[in-house]
């Protein structure tokens, strides 16, 4: 028999889980405000990562930068474009199309979708009747984005839909190769941080260029240095870790669900950004079926 877990355990692993999920929302919000007053998606995957791998650099070069700390680069390059600048990079051109809501939602949303129908067909795990339901419901709540962003916006907002939709579809993969292949999160953002400064930096510095972030100032950048560099960025990550280890992982898999309901709080609070009936409507119909896919 399983001996039960600390009360002190439960309490730290959901405040861990809790946060992690309210600094993933933070992202969102901090991302659309910084597409709203003019930073471009490359700006802000920049802001993302490099810093983020700065940090990290010397537990790359502990861990051994000439095998990427034992995980390879081919390996290495495969996470870094599952989970790195360019899977941010489609989520952010998504805020320049439509609101705040359809971002926060869809994409947690199709991750956990893909994630859900990977772990049943590339890692045989068993896909039991509540979790089929909960796949139909939120596909239900993403029809239900899609059509208001149809009606409301139009074809290109339908077009934003599909970039979050992309960038979740890549972040299920993400999720499903650390599993595969049994690489720890924070081993993960390493590597990513370790590749963005050797591969995407001097790519931004040659072609793109800091204008924008000139222009912007000081304290423009430093939000966003902050918010997706650490608040976003290397902490969710660790936080989330250590709900796991705590809670474990089946406990702590429901946490990511939280991400839509405080980007909606947090993009009111902050931004003032009110959400539609219908993107609510989507919001409770996507959270309910986040629910059944954890049974």
């Amino acid at each position: 028999m399983t001996p039960a877990k600390p009360r002190s355990d439960l309490i730290v692993g959901a405040l861990c889980g809790v946060i992690a999920a309210l600094g993933w929302a933070t992202g969102f919000v901090a991302a659309k405000h910084g597409i709203e007053i003019g930073f471009t998606p490359a700006d802000l995957a920049f802001h993302r990562y490099v810093w983020s791998g700065i940090l990290l650099a010397p537990l790359a070069f502990r861990a051994g930068i000439i095998k990427l700390g034992g995980i390879g680069w081919g390996r290495g390059l495969i996470i870094a474009v599952l989970a790195g600048p360019t899977q941010a990079m489609l989520a952010y051109t998504g805020f320049t199309l439509v609101p705040l809501g359809h971002g926060a939602v869809i994409q947690p949303a199709t991750a956990a979708l893909f994630g859900l129908l990977a772990a049943a067909v590339v890692l045989s795990e068993k896909l039991t009747l509540p979790r089929i339901i909960g796949a139909a419901t939120i596909i239900v709540g993403l029809i239900a984005f899609g059509a208001e962003s149809l009606t409301t916006i139009g074809t290109h907002g339908v077009g934003g839909d599909l970039l979050f939709a992309t960038a979740g579809l890549l972040w299920a993969a993400f999720g499903t190769v650390l599993r595969q292949w049994r690489i720890a999160g924070t081993r993960a953002t390493t590597v990513i941080g370790t590749l963005t400064l050797l591969i995407f930096t001097p790519l931004f510095a040659i072609f793109h260029g800091f204008d924008t972030m000139f222009r912007l100032g000081l304290p423009e950048n430093l939000l966003q240095i902050v918010v997706q560099g650490i608040i976003a960025g290397a902490l969710p990550i660790y936080l989330f870790a250590h709900s796991v280890t705590l809670l474990g992982a089946g406990r702590a898999s429901s946490f990511p669900a939280l991400v839509p309901v405080f980007s909606l709080i947090v993009g009111f609070l902050a931004l003032g950004t009110v959400p539609t009936w219908p993107q609510l409507a989507g919001l409770v119909i996507v959270v309910i079926g986040f629910r059944l896919t954890l049974k």
